[in-house]
């Protein structure tokens, strides 16, 4: 039962970035523990309503590109995924590495091509594209690539695109040091999207959650799983906390996408509403409602309940 204007989205994924896992499940930086921040992400998504349909990973999904880093990435994540009928997508990050990507993630034969790939979630087409540029932590899409995704984006696809990568195309005001590591001749990406059926672009890479719009389209970006970036240390050019993990639910509508921060770490809670209390909502008129919910002096509002 709708209790406002607007519908159920025709599309929910789930934006995962930088979980940095390490072969063994050891800590990262002796210190994180990514294996334990993923499952609990994982975890999570299974109390969502709506259910994700996808489950979209942005990059640097191994810290070191090791094998045995991706096979416990898909250990933890794709039972998670099939247990809520999610479909999983990966996307290159620069912290991975191309050969052991494509063999542990897709079967394939090792390889050091792009890894870019389509795919059709319900008629909406997610793009995960390769930014990486080898031995480099910076990004960057050679003339090949941006050729195939202008192929890809000739025919409009029935519910819209959206474009998934690691280095987002986005300005870093608050870290400016990663600007040195940012996609590189974005204007070449730009001509291509821009005019498109793209309504989207996710990103990670910045282990912080921001926003902004690239050639007329949304940017989102979601923060780590593994760990975030503090933004207010003036003493330092970087600085990682093991804290403020989050993933981003993107919820898609026929007139817009929603990008919606969820944190992971327990909080205290202050104030809540029983779910139980769903059927009584619904039972009433939106008169009513309005009345018990709207009213600043209502029985409700007057904490009585």
């Amino acid at each position: 039962m709708l209790l406002g204007q607007y519908g159920a989205p025709t599309h929910t994924i789930a934006h995962l970035s930088d979980p940095h896992l390490l072969a063994g499940g050891a800590p990262l930086h002796g210190a994180v523990d990514t294996v334990a921040h993923l499952e609990r992400a994982v975890t999570m998504l299974r109390h969502l309503d709506p259910l994700p349909q996808a489950l979209v990973f942005t990059g640097d999904l191994a810290d070191l590109g090791e094998p045995d880093a991706y096979r416990r990435l898909r250990s933890i994540v794709e039972p998670a995924a099939a247990a809520i009928g999610a479909e999983v997508i990966w996307v290159m990050g620069n912290h991975d590495e191309r050969e052991p990507y494509a063999a542990e993630l897709f079967g394939e034969q090792p390889t050091s091509a792009p890894q870019d790939r389509v795919h059709d979630l319900d008629g909406l087409r997610i793009v995960s594209l390769d930014t990486t540029v080898r031995g480099y932590h910076h990004g960057a899409l050679d003339s090949s690539q941006l050729d195939w995704l202008r192929g890809v984006l000739a025919t409009p696809a029935p519910h819209g695109t959206v474009i998934a990568v690691h280095h987002p195309p986005v300005p870093v005001p608050l870290m400016p040091a990663m600007a040195m590591l940012e996609l590189f001749d974005q204007g070449a990406l730009a001509d291509v999207v821009r005019g498109t059926d793209v309504r989207a672009i996710l990103g990670g890479h910045l282990h912080y959650s921001t926003h902004s719009t690239f050639a007329g389209i949304p940017v989102s970006v979601a923060a780590a799983t593994c760990y975030t970036m503090a933004l207010a240390t003036p003493d330092r050019l970087i600085s990682g906390v093991d804290a403020n993990q989050a993933i981003s639910m993107v919820h898609v509508y026929d007139d817009r996408i929603v990008h919606t921060a969820v944190p992971l770490v327990d909080q205290p809670e202050t104030s809540s509403f029983p779910a139980s209390a769903r059927s009584r909502i619904e039972a009433m008129t939106p008169e009513e409602r309005t009345e018990a919910f709207s009213r600043k002096d209502s029985t409700f509002n007057r904490g009585a309940e």
